[in-house]
């Protein structure tokens, strides 16, 4: 070991890392799953680690963050952390699945091999698809690196003014797992599609982010990005095409567009919906004659980002509650001891405590001590409900304004997809109690990852889709947009569970 690092391990990962010594330990932990929501700033209390052995002094964030009892046991702020001496941490966000898509489709007699990539804000889906066949060769999952710069894609707009290189990273980032899909058989890859929101398409492409960080959020450069190879650094062929695909406005990316296509909305005379819900939520509605799209700024509460014991969908997470005679059961991912809740335990908890009277329709715990228990340490506090019913305000606002731009209404829908890692283990009954979306639930199914699914069937068309107008609506120039969005606000009334 270099004399001027020390090494780090991450329990129960079982991985050691070498960091400088005395440098922050945010650059060396967030490629392993650690979640810094704020960019580090230690404002949000999101990247607790324990210390296992060795030590780490307390700062004034872990004060304020962790309790008496939590600092005594160690833990500490990994974003504020920096090793003098070799660490064992115990990393509470360890463990986490990412959204793949498995469906197998038609070869549409082209040949060679394809890559489709998904860019999220949190997490990038990879395939290799043979395109005589249609056939799944390899996935590779992952973190999205930019993520040390912050959870949502505000934080990393302000990274990349403030002038950190956020394009090199995920880049970079990208061509290791395209290494690893192709494994030796680069030379046949000829074709590379990417999607995702309009943020990830901005900074993996170099583009000034600027004009998305203020009203009206219009970026003159929406369209098709093409690449060559040599110009991204990755190892494929240098007649390799590679695209990410155009955006539909303001922060409605190419990963809508992937999911209009995926869902065949287009394609039939029903109206048909997709919500993609997470920080940035986006909506489409439409049919054969036309689709509206727009986004809304639900926050991190539903990917409980903004939760004060919030976490991703990781083991020690809260996924699922229910109520059973007066009591809440509590399901944790792993099966481990509750470490925090993610987003679809948090929108089941609301929903259980609705049910039982706990939580009122204003979104006020019933009982005035302004604290919710779910399970061993994890409750939900007052303003957790809060961020809770702003997001859920947000979607469920813009998609009645969708609606209304159609002069539609919600008997009117054929299908509701709910994309995405939520909105593919979200309870969907639970969703409705809660007001997020207000339609039979019949109407409603989890799709999952239709931005991967449709990023490969662009990549198997014989040639590119032909799709009916798709407006973006700015939904923040709607003058009727803040009276929906309050009046959304609240909880609606449930039957009480006894």
């Amino acid at each position: 070991m270099n004399a001027e690092n020390v090494t780090i391990r991450l329990e129960p990962l079982a991985v050691e890392l070498e960091t400088p010594r005395g440098e922050l330990l945010i650059a060396g932990l967030s490629g392993h799953g650690i979640e810094f929501p704020c960019g580090g700033t230690g404002t949000c209390g999101g990247c607790g680690v324990r210390v296992v052995a060795g030590s780490l002094p307390v700062t004034e964030p872990d004060l304020e963050y962790f309790t008496t009892e939590q600092i005594a046991d160690g833990w500490r702020l990994a974003c504020q952390a920096r090793a003098e001496m070799p660490l064992v941490l115990e990393c509470g966000q360890w463990h986490m699945d990412v959204l793949s898509d498995n469906s197998g489709m038609l070869g549409a007699g082209k040949t060679g091999l394809g890559i489709a990539i998904d860019l999220g804000t949190t997490t990038i889906a990879t395939q290799m698809i043979d395109l005589a066949t249609g056939d799944v060769l390899a996935v590779e999952t992952n973190l999205n690196p930019q993520a040390s710069f912050g959870s949502d894609v505000m934080s990393r707009i302000r990274a990349a003014l403030a002038g950190d290189d956020l394009t090199t990273v995920v880049r970079g980032a990208l061509g290791q797992m395209i290494a690893s899909l192709a494994h030796g058989r680069e030379k046949e890859v000829v074709e590379v599609i990417l999607v995702g929101n309009t943020v990830m398409h901005h900074l993996f492409c170099g583009l000034d982010v600027e004009p998305l960080a203020h009203a009206p959020f219009h970026s003159p450069n929406l369209g098709v990005q093409r690449f060559k190879p040599t110009d991204l650094g990755w190892t494929l062929p240098v007649n390799c095409a590679i695209r990410f695909e155009r955006c539909l406005g303001g922060f409605v990316g190419s990963d809508i567009l992937a999911g209009i296509v995926a869902t065949g909305m287009t394609r039939g005379e029903g109206l048909v919906a997709l919500v993609d819900l997470g920080t940035n939520g986006e909506i489409a509605i439409g049919n054969r004659n036309g689709v509206v799209c727009a986004s809304t700024a639900a926050g991190p509460a539903f990917e409980a980002g903004s939760i004060r014991m919030g976490m991703r969908a990781a083991t020690g997470a809260i996924s699922y509650v229910s109520l059973s005679n007066g009591e809440i059961h509590a399901t944790v991912i792993g099966g481990t001891e509750p470490r925090g809740i993610c987003g679809s335990g948090l929108v089941d908890a609301v929903a259980a405590g609705l049910k039982s009277g706990a939580i009122l329709t204003s979104g006020r715990v019933a009982n005035g001590t302004k604290l919710f228990p779910i399970a061993g340490p994890v409750v939900l506090y007052q303003p957790d409900i809060r961020e809770l019913q702003l997001a859920k305000g947000a979607i469920a606002s813009g998609f009645k304004l969708l609606l209304n731009r159609l002069d539609a209404n919600a008997r009117e829908l054929k299908n509701i997809h709910l994309a995405g890692a939520f909105g593919n283990y979200v309870q969907i009954e639970s969703a409705i109690d809660i007001g997020l979306i207000e339609v039979p639930q019949e109407l409603v199914h989890a799709a999952g990852n239709t931005a991967l699914r449709g990023a490969k069937m662009l990549l198997l068309a014989a040639e590119e889709p032909v799709l009916p107008e798709i407006e973006h609506i700015s939904l923040a120039s709607d003058p009727n947009f803040q009276d929906e969005f309050a009046n959304c606000m609240t909880f609606p009334e449930v039957e009480s569970v006894p």
